[in-house]
């Protein structure tokens, strides 16, 4: 083949005996071209595996997908923007999606459907869900010690909006969003970006709540696994929670989370603003120069039991 070809073939491995190969001259087509490397990379990883062996076997008799089938379907259909499962009742035909499933696209049965998957998600009880979350820490501190163990840890810990549009269980409107959503907790490593865990919780609860509950649970495991390794934390202002703090001290972590203004906060800054704007309006170009100033001083809200130093 000329390597100038406009339409150059790739070849993939497939759990499957039949080869795959990817063209561009048309021929029996798939919705999504991208999903090879996105099942090479979860083979690589083993999530959906490790996910499958903590889900609850709900079924009785002779069944026609396995556990980890569904499992790799249903992540893979999320990956590629297809949260809703009534998606399953078209793609379950995709010749792609059923190869990468370990699924001949012509010959073998077609994957789940919409009523499959309420199913298998009903299936995950309060036990199970905890039991994903260790599997996830345990394969985060696998990828992450591959090599030389880390000299220190930093966790982000952060949380996002995911809306809602219907009657979904757990579904709340909160007012800085301005919508009805659920409100997960994340926390990834600051260094590489891999996530550490993710809880699904109200669209009404605070940034921080539960993450003290979470951290309690994370970090003597990180340590049991790196005994000694420094661990920093870093949040936004959603997290300024004097609980958080306590813990951190308490625990001997490092932590750098944003403190939401106010005004004590606005006087302590005045002095440092106005040397700044000083600065900016004494430059050759005022309309581009950006002028950062920091300070420090020792800062007690009402709320915390004692001063703590503030940025």
């Amino acid at each position: 083949m000329s390597t100038d070809s406009a339409t150059p073939r790739y070849s993939f491995a497939t759990p499957t005996p039949l080869p795959l190969e990817a063209a561009f001259d048309g021929g029996r087509l798939t919705s999504d071209g991208g999903l090879p490397w996105l099942a090479e990379a979860e083979a690589a990883l083993g999530l959906c595996a490790a996910f499958a062996a903590h889900i609850p076997e709900w079924r009785r008799g002779r069944v026609q997908h396995a556990l980890a089938t569904l499992v790799r379907q249903r992540v893979f259909q999320i990956a590629c923007g297809y949260a809703d499962q009534d998606d399953a009742d078209t793609l379950r035909h995709d010749p792609l999606l059923k190869l990468v499933c370990g699924r001949l696209p012509e010959t073998e049965a077609a994957l789940a459907s919409q009523p499959t998957f309420s199913r298998l998600e009903n299936a995950v009880t309060r036990q199970a869900c905890y039991r994903l979350a260790v599997a996830l820490v345990e394969l985060y501190l696998r990828e992450r010690g591959r090599g030389r163990p880390p000299a220190r840890l930093v966790l982000d810990l952060d949380s996002t909006d995911d809306p809602t549009h219907g009657e979904q269980e757990g579904t709340a409107y909160h007012g800085h969003y301005r919508q009805h959503m659920y409100h997960p907790l994340l926390i990834f490593d600051g260094e590489t970006g891999q996530l550490l865990t993710a809880v699904l919780r109200p669209g009404n609860a605070p940034a921080s709540g539960g993450v003290v509950a979470v951290l309690k649970r994370l970090v003597p495991a990180l340590r049991e696994h790196w005994p000694g390794i420094p661990i920093e934390l870093r949040a936004d202002g959603g997290f300024a929670a004097p609980e958080l703090y306590t813990f951190c001290e308490r625990e001997g972590l490092d932590y750098t989370i944003g403190l939401p203004s106010n005004a004590r906060l606005a006087r302590l800054a005045a002095p440092l603003l106005a040397e700044a704007q000083a600065r900016q309006a004494a430059s050759e170009d005022p309309a581009t120069m950006i002028v950062r100033l920091a300070g420090e001083t020792a800062y007690r809200a009402g709320s915390w039991e004692r001063e703590r130093r503030g940025v």
